[in-house]
């Protein structure tokens, strides 16, 4: 699992802001600045949406506790790095567990903003992310098919953002968020035995991610300087992963993986005790997709800028 966080900014008229919670933020505002967000989330299945869109009950579920912190530093101006480390537990009824808490794939990324907000003339902020996630997870000899939160493979991705703020009636601001991301493997994985791509003991072969990206729009509505209500509406989509190999028993596997998509509606509650600190509860709701899982996330986090 990759999550897109967000940065606490300061808005015009002084209004404090900590970020919707699936949008991603652009380039530090100053060279030198130090953001760090701290991201707490429970995935909870409660059905699975079929390959015509229907959703049905799902037993056993397949649940997740997964932290991911963002560290993001600003080099120049308008130029970022960002890295998310990414720790998560799973577990499944009738399924086994995680053997402790797992790190995940670790993606970097460049941000550079190329065209700088003005309100007056309806100019967004634009910001263009271009980076490489790397295999840092377990995904072959695996304990347990619990234990695999990585790829293997490195995945090139690369986004662009848009941010605008407009002033509401009654001095309220509302801040606009639009962002594209696309994601494509660099390389194949060589797996052997239990894998994250679903083989079991005795399998030797290759796995490819397939491609896979995510459409979305975030508002936040300032309800005044401190308090903010958020919202997200995403797509996430991914076409199926490449499996080829062989079991010991003589058995050949050569096979895509079904493609799938999601929408993700993610409501939440900023409080915000300065312009550098700030916190966010909220949750995701994927409510319709085909070949998914219909989940809820509650989730929050905690964001410092230094």
């Amino acid at each position: 699992m990759i999550l897109l966080l967000a940065d606490v900014s300061e808005a015009r008229a002084g209004q404090w802001y900590t970020g919707s919670l699936v949008s991603p933020s652009g380039a530090k505002n100053h060279a030198g600045d130090i953001g760090v967000e701290p991201y707490f989330s429970y995935s909870q299945p409660i059905g699975y949406f079929a390959s015509n869109g229907t959703s049905h009950p799902q037993h056993p579920r397949q649940q997740t506790f997964s932290n991911s912190t963002m560290w993001k530093y600003g080099i120049l101006d308008d130029l970022s790095i960002q890295a998310h480390t990414v720790v998560s537990y799973g577990w499944k009824h009738g399924g086994g567990h995680a053997h402790g808490p797992k790190f995940g794939d670790f993606p970097v990324d460049l941000i550079y903003r190329f065209l700088h907000a003005n309100p007056k003339r309806y100019i967004p902020d634009l910001n263009l992310f271009a980076g490489v996630v790397f295999p840092t997870g377990d995904y072959k000899h695996l304990g347990s098919s619990q234990d695999g939160f990585g790829t293997g493979s490195y995945v090139f991705r690369v986004a662009i953002t848009e941010q605008s703020t407009y002033t509401l009636p009654g001095n309220h601001e509302l801040r606009l968020r639009v962002w594209n991301w696309f994601r494509r493997s660099l390389t194949s994985a060589r797996l052997q035995d239990v894998t994250s791509y679903g083989t079991t003991a005795g399998f030797v072969g290759r796995g490819h991610p397939g491609m896979s990206g995510q459409t979305g729009f975030s508002l936040e509505y300032a309800l005044n300087q401190k308090w903010v209500l958020a919202m997200d509406l995403a797509r996430d989509w991914s076409n199926g992963s490449r499996l080829k190999g062989r079991y010991l028993s003589g058995a050949t596997v050569n096979r895509i993986s079904s493609a799938s998509s999601d929408w993700q509606i993610a409501p939440a509650i900023e409080y915000n005790w300065n312009a550098r600190w700030g916190v966010i509860v909220g949750s995701s709701i994927y409510y319709a997709g085909h070949d998914t899982g219909v989940k809820i996330s509650p989730q929050f986090a905690i964001n410092a800028v230094f």
